[in-house]
């Protein structure tokens, strides 16, 4: 009688009939139901009461009921319903070999064992299969039908209830549930240690308290969700964050690259999508080489060159920042070969920089200054005009520098370029490396221009040393990412 479903679905296709979904479901209960004793040897869970019944194999497994669309407040016994899954009855014998096979197509899901026992028997077992890969017995691939025959295991598929509650649904899942129709659902978020960062959208704050519940729920780990809102300092890289659901304990411990940073989160910046780019300049020092660290954070870039062997003196404006990056070089045993500051960073360049740098320079070891601020390091390189008195202009080891920046013109290249050369008053153009380090937002990229400064520029009459030193103020704008 089984063999009759795949049949009436096939049929009901063809037709190209707008309700065949509904249709192969009544149909399916018409035929199967009578003897479902005989045609479903399988121990087959009772739905509980208040709990919805799909008889029907639904591709989309889930729907949830339409009392949790609107919740603000988290009702996990709600979302429980028994949902029916196709499944294959596999003899024991053989039943590892072939979900090793199948794996493509078998039912995964958080908390569900895709493997369930058949009511009075012990050499078979019943393999649930996902009903949006499998409708029919012709939904097998080439591939998957032939071990199937290997096995000996009809291509009969068979009908299972499966109890889903709160715990066996994704995220996604519940958020589209709950969400308003038609709207975006966010689920992603950047993980920083025991922290969950998102950025919500408007309409999704009514549900930011159930959203950050949800998060944790879902994510092993994760005891804190955060949401970032409209105000962002400039001058000190952090933002002003709301706790969403967990813990208030913004203290946060990461793993980067090998290495181990803390920090309170709430005071300073950390961007876990930077670890590729930090892990590409520190790849282009080598043991011996210096580095001045403009905008060094909690040591994304200070702590890693030093592992390697570089000597670095590191600066940040933010006193936390500048408590966590000592913190931090102690941490991973480098405080030796590390040196901090809590300068200003045009003061920094005015200061430790330029007094250091003529040491640097008569050595054969590379010397890198690192400009991590993107919202405002292209405009701090003016600084390195006429930074150095001329008799020092001979044959000299010029410093290499990686400066960041923000763009959302239509040609980034050319134009962090152009600022670069402005803020110089010396053309890069054919000098300069430009790489693209990632899209921050449609329309915005975030790059690194990489130059060797010019003798024309650091031995230059025109110097700015007697202007304004100080990074500008905290600025009120928009909710974007500043590193």
């Amino acid at each position: 009688m089984l063999r009759i479903v795949p049949r009436i679905f096939s049929l009901l296709q063809t037709q190209n009939c707008v309700k065949s979904r509904y249709r192969y479901r009544t149909l399916c209960s018409a035929v199967l139901q009578p003897d479902r004793a005989s045609t479903c040897p399988v121990s087959v869970s009772k739905p509980m009461l208040g709990q919805q019944q799909h008889s029907g194999m639904d591709p989309s497994l889930y729907t949830a009921p339409p009392e949790v669309r609107g919740m603000t407040c988290l009702d996990k016994e709600v979302f429980s319903q028994t949902v029916i899954v196709p499944a294959l009855r596999v003899p024991k014998e053989v039943l590892n070999k072939l979900v090793k096979s199948l794996k493509k197509v078998a039912l995964q899901r958080p908390g569900i064992r895709r493997v369930v026992e058949v009511e009075g028997s012990d050499d078979d077992r019943l393999l649930l299969l996902d009903p949006a890969s499998v409708s029919s017995p012709s939904s097998f691939s080439d591939a998957e039908a032939e071990v199937l025959r290997s096995f000996g295991v009809p291509q009969e598929l068979q009908r299972y209830e499966l109890r889903l509650t709160y715990d066996n649904l994704k995220s996604e899942e519940v958020l589209r549930a709950v969400l308003p129709e038609g709207q975006d659902v966010t689920s992603g978020f950047s993980r920083v240690g025991h922290i969950a960062h998102m950025n919500l959208r408007e309409h999704q704050l009514p549900y930011r308290n159930l959203i950050g519940q949800v998060i944790m729920d879902k994510n092993p780990g994760v005891t804190c969700v955060v949401n970032k809102t409209n105000t962002i300092d400039s001058a000190y890289r952090n933002f002003k964050m709301e706790v969403m659901a967990g813990e208030e304990n913004m203290v946060a411990k990461v793993r980067e690259n090998g290495l181990t940073y803390e920090f309170d989160f709430s005071s300073v910046y950390w961007n876990p999508r930077l670890s590729t780019e930090h892990e590409r300049v520190v790849a282009l020092l080598k043991r011996g080489d210096t580095v001045l660290d403009v905008f060094a954070g909690v040591g994304p870039f200070a702590i890693p060159a030093a592992r390697r062997g570089c000597t670095v003196l590191a600066n940040d404006l933010n006193p936390e920042s500048h408590r966590w990056l000592q913190h931090n070089c102690k941490l991973n045993k480098v405080e030796r070969k590390v040196t901090t500051f809590n300068l200003d960073g045009r003061a920094f360049i005015h200061g430790p920089l330029k007094q250091e740098l003529p040491v640097m320079m008569k050595g054969t070891a590379s010397v890198h200054v690192v400009m991590n601020l993107p919202a405002l390091a292209l405009e701090f390189l003016d600084a390195f005009r006429g930074l150095l008195d001329q008799g020092l202009s001979c044959d000299v080891n010029l410093p290499q520098v990686h400066c960041y920046g923000f763009s959302k013109k239509d040609d980034p290249q050319k134009d962090v370029v152009e600022r670069a050369s402005a803020s110089l008053g010396f053309s890069l153009e054919g000098l300069c490396s430009v790489h693209l380090v990632r899209n921050v937002a449609p329309n915005k990229e975030m790059m690194c221009v990489s130059f060797t400064i010019p003798k024309e520029v650091l031995f230059s009459s025109e110097s700015t040393q007697t202007e304004a030193i100080e990074e500008p103020a905290p600025k009120r704008q928009k909710c974007e990412e500043t590193d």
